[in-house]
């Protein structure tokens, strides 16, 4: 028979503070794919013959990944628990998390890939004029003029990420931050190509843009490897350091705290931007075990706002 005969967890709620966070980060990933949408269209006019454009326009659609993977993810965690899904949808979050970063990752290592052979055989890129207003400019001046504007949506929605992505336990949007450092570095790197091209240094261009994937492979191999921790029950980390997380530590203490509880152990999991799992705890006094259980689970989600539906399990005395 389909279905559980156990009630499914209750659906988690955001304290009010974190929900404005949360609809914040919503807010920033939606102005990001506006943002970035418009720096597409305007370097794809522009593109020209060089690599470095091109590595840098490839890396601005790349970066449209992340938002749309984090805003359908957010929508998949707000379902809460199901009879099919008795576990909810929590980890959505850390779903998005991977395939942003996989993302990042297999384009940074086709673009370095393609760079490279560029380099090698030589390819001497040209730029030429292009009519604006009637005028006859050097095509340089316009795109690096497109890459300014490029850099400035990343800068900026980067700065206001980041601080919401550290107080909501956000991994997604951290990764997305990180990645619009990566896109204004981008920016820089590829003027830096063009700026060398008009200067007569052919290389210059091939240069910056093999800098530029090497950029984005490493942001991109860190962000994976986290990822994958998380969906493999890797112990909570905190969201920019990668350090363990305070909340295990606070949640330990808060079960020895209660009377008639002697030493305490945690074994704790990610679920996207919540932490769960089980509370070992050696009775010390004789008593209502059942009361004392519930007593420990309150006051080990009350130690931080991340943990949700935590399992007690007693034990005797030396098993901790």
């Amino acid at each position: 028979m389909e279905g559980s005969p156990v009630k499914t967890r209750e659906a988690y709620v955001w304290p009010e503070e974190k929900a404005k966070l949360r609809r914040r980060a919503i807010r920033l990933e939606w102005a990001t794919l506006v943002a970035m949408a418009s720096v597409v269209i305007v370097l794809y006019f522009v593109l020209g013959s060089s690599q470095a454009m091109r590595t840098a326009w490839t890396e601005d659609i790349l970066g449209l990944v992340p938002a749309a993977a984090y805003l359908v993810a957010v929508s998949f965690e707000r379902r809460g628990p199901t009879e099919r899904f008795p576990f909810g949808f929590y980890r959505a979050v850390s779903v998005a998390y991977l395939v942003g970063a996989t993302a990042t990752l297999l384009v940074g290592a086709y673009l370095l890939a393609d760079n490279a052979i560029k380099l090698v055989n030589l390819e001497h890129p040209t730029i030429g004029l292009m009519s604006i207003a009637g005028y006859e400019v050097w095509g340089g001046w316009v795109m690096m003029a497109a890459l300014l504007y490029s850099i400035l949506p990343p800068v900026v929605l980067g700065r206001l990420k980041l601080p919401v992505a550290r107080e909501i336990h956000d991994k997604p949007l951290m990764a997305d931050a990180s990645m619009q450092k990566a896109d204004w570095m981008t920016g820089l790197g590829a003027i830096v190509g063009i700026a060398g091209v008009g200067f007569g240094l052919w290389w210059a261009d091939a240069a910056a843009a093999l800098f530029i994937s090497l950029s984005v492979i490493r942001d991109g191999a860190g962000h994976v490897g986290r990822a994958i921790g998380d969906l493999s029950d890797r112990i909570p980390h905190t969201v920019d350091r990668d350090a363990v997380h305070p909340a295990i530590k606070a949640a330990r203490e808060a079960a020895a705290d209660v009377a008639g509880v002697g030493k305490a152990a945690v074994k704790f999991r990610e679920e996207g931007h919540l932490l769960t799992g089980v509370v070992y705890v050696e009775m010390t006094e004789a008593g209502n075990v059942a009361e004392r259980m519930d007593q420990v689970r309150r006051s080990v989600e009350k130690s931080d706002w991340r943990l949700y539906d935590i399992s007690v399990v007693p034990l005797p005395r030396g098993e901790i």
